[in-house]
């Protein structure tokens, strides 16, 4: 056991963001810019002469496709921007044959029918020309935001009109804008006609989906369109991040937006104090289930001088081979215990943000949510409690609620996760979609989880046919929790039911000393995000569009009234499930400026803090030098 005290002086004089009780739960940023659903779809259907044949049921595939389309209307949300585009429904023969019969508008399920019911297929297949148009038919978001654009092209075969060639539009337009994806359904095709959707797909950071029949395109287009219309809801302040540390824009504890092009990278700016805690987090949101490799790196950096780092790390892609899926990074200054480390001065510090790729299979740019917040030192006189590095009672082997499910609907993403408890819970999950909930974990509390993916109806694969489920811990800073040898993130996934077990080691202050990243991060309370993917190759395995997914959660041990040594039990709280403006404010999004420098005063002024240590483990991280790589 090592006790004492370090008298540390805040002489930086940048005038700190707004004090909040030192060492207590993180609280919501108030964030700014874009925020709510802001993405658009805009459906382009092949009305050619061969939609006239017969799909095998005794109707013909224009007919099975006018059913699909109803189908999709019908599930999409109240309002979402939705338009129509077709070719080959006005001539025999005419390769400039394409038209906008529903403009790209507030949803009106009715007329889209109706402009569907009205089309007839009679001439050739423009698919690149079609593709051009589609584009300029999605309207940019407004006000700064950032959303997904949607092309969703359905064909029951290829392009026999050669200019422009469908896979070259398809590339240039995903490289032109950020959020633009290009989903293809291939309507009973094969051969050349489904090696050019596929290429499609590919190029234009989308997903290929087969449809052998007109169940399976009425299911495939539903898919495509719920994933378009549940993209992650972004949020926060506009900021460009330069390419040098010279130019890097300055931030201050808040939430903030950019985007990152393949092998760029970006700094920025903060000044920080000599004994505050720092965090910094990265999300990047490729388009999901786009095409990426194991090559594909999200890695942050603490740069404190030209040579030097504090904390590095890198987030890798569950199965690259399954497409995308968010991607965060993040990292902390913590001043040591002792002081005087290099990263323990006060100054300016950079954050580095790098998305390395070697085979560069997404070259579209890709948004980029940045969390900055600072946790203030505990006060003068508090002894902190010792670290918790061990799972104890919350083990893989620890008994979890049972019971009847109650339903509940994830959120896209860290600013809409779901307030869930400790319960039993149900959802459903998209091929290639990532749902996020949220959990409050006091003081001494530890969470600890089941994932259970349902057992689906398949629609006669082979039983070799696989596709992944994986979920992610985060802490309230948003820094991923990895397994720590305990849990596996991952599981393999063929309809059949499978489990995720996953957790994390009770909440002490003293934790940020511990260096193994399954503790670490886990050093202060507040709302811990729990994220759950589905591999976009479920979509060839299950018959249902959506899977149904169980989750079983708990929070152990009695939440303490603070980090102190010996802290009193806390008064009980309830939370219920739901996404209220109180629930918002208190849970965070991620910790965007939730606690401010301890006792601020103005600026230039030094403040003497006093802080008491107790440690009964040895285990003491590196402060100054650390490299981590994610699970």
């Amino acid at each position: 056991m090592w006790t004492g005290a370090a008298l540390l002086a805040l002489g930086t004089g940048v005038p700190p963001a707004a004090a909040a009780p030192a060492g207590g739960a993180f609280a919501a940023p108030a964030a700014s810019g874009a925020d709510g659903p802001s993405g658009s779809l805009v459906m382009v259907l092949d009305s050619s002469g061969s939609m006239a044949d017969d799909d095998g049921t005794g109707r013909t595939r224009m007919e099975s496709a006018r059913k699909a389309v109803g189908t999709v209307v019908d599930g999409l949300p109240d309002g979402y921007p939705t338009g129509l585009r077709v070719y080959g429904a006005d001539r025999a023969r005419g390769c400039t044959d394409t038209r906008l019969v529903r403009p790209v508008r507030e949803l009106d399920r009715a007329a889209v029918k109706r402009a569907v019911a009205a089309v007839r297929p009679k001439g050739d297949t423009p698919i690149g020309l079609s593709l051009q148009k589609a584009a300029e038919d999605l309207p940019e978001p407004s006000g700064g935001a950032v959303g997904t654009r949607t092309i969703l092209l359905v064909s029951d075969g290829e392009d026999n009109c050669g200019a422009p060639e469908p896979c070259e539009v398809a590339e240039r337009l995903g490289k032109e804008g950020v959020g633009l994806r290009i989903d293809t359904v291939g309507f009973q095709v094969r051969g050349a006609a489904r090696e050019q959707l596929e290429c499609v797909a590919a190029a234009g950071n989308g997903r290929y989906y087969d449809a052998p029949d007109a169940a399976a395109l009425a299911r495939q287009l539903q898919r495509a369109a719920q994933l378009s219309a549940d993209g992650y809801r972004l949020r926060g302040e506009r900021i460009e991040g330069a390419a040098t540390r010279e130019k890097a824009p300055a931030l201050v504890p808040g939430q903030y937006l950019d985007t990152i092009g393949p092998g760029e990278t970006r700094y920025y700016a903060a000044e920080l104090d000599a004994v505050s805690t720092a965090d910094f987090s990265a999300t990047a949101v490729p388009q999901p289930g786009t095409a990426v490799d194991m090559f594909d790196v999200l890695r942050t950096t603490v740069v404190h001088d030209a040579d030097g780092f504090c904390q590095s790390e890198n987030a890798n892609f569950p199965r690259p081979d399954e497409g995308a899926t968010p991607l965060t990074s993040a990292v902390a200054r913590i001043p040591s215990e002792k002081g005087g480390g290099t990263c323990d001065r006060a100054g300016r510090y950079w954050l580095k943000v790098e998305r390395e790729t070697r085979n560069n299979p997404d070259a579209a740019r890709w948004p980029l949510e940045i969390v900055h917040g600072v946790e203030a030192p505990l006060r003068k006189g508090v002894t902190p409690a010792q670290s918790r590095p061990e799972y104890g009672e919350g083990g893989e082997d620890a008994v979890l609620p049972t019971g009847e499910p109650e339903d509940v609907r994830g959120g896209t993403g860290f600013n809409d996760a779901r307030r869930i408890g400790r319960g039993v819970w149900r959802d459903r999950i998209l091929p290639a979609q990532t749902l996020w909930y949220k959990v409050p974990v006091g003081w001494g509390q530890q969470v600890r989880y089941d994932v259970e993916f349902a057992n689906e109806p398949t629609v006669g694969r082979t039983a070799t046919t696989y596709s992944y489920g994986a979920s992610r811990l985060f802490t309230p800073a948003r820094f991923p929790v990895s397994g720590g040898g305990e849990f596996s993130p991952t599981t393999l996934y063929s309809g059949r039911p499978a489990v995720i077990r996953m957790g994390g080691v009770p909440v002490a202050w003293t934790n940020r000393y511990e260096y193994p990243s399954a503790v670490r991060p886990v050093h202060v309370g507040g709302d811990f995000y729990i994220s759950v993917t589905l591999g976009s190759q479920a979509a060839e395995i299950a018959e249902n569009p959506q899977i149904g997914l169980v989750l079983r959660v708990s929070v152990l041990g009695d939440e303490l009234a603070g980090p102190e040594h010996n802290a009193p039990v806390a008064a009980k709280k309830s939370y219920k499930a739901g996404n209220s403006t109180g629930a918002g404010d208190s849970g965070g999004t991620g910790g965007a400026g939730w606690t401010g420098i301890a006792a601020a005063v103005g600026a230039g002024a030094a403040v003497v803090v006093a802080v008491g240590f107790v440690f009964v483990r040895g285990r003491r991280g590196r402060a100054a030098r650390t490299t981590r790589g994610s699970a």
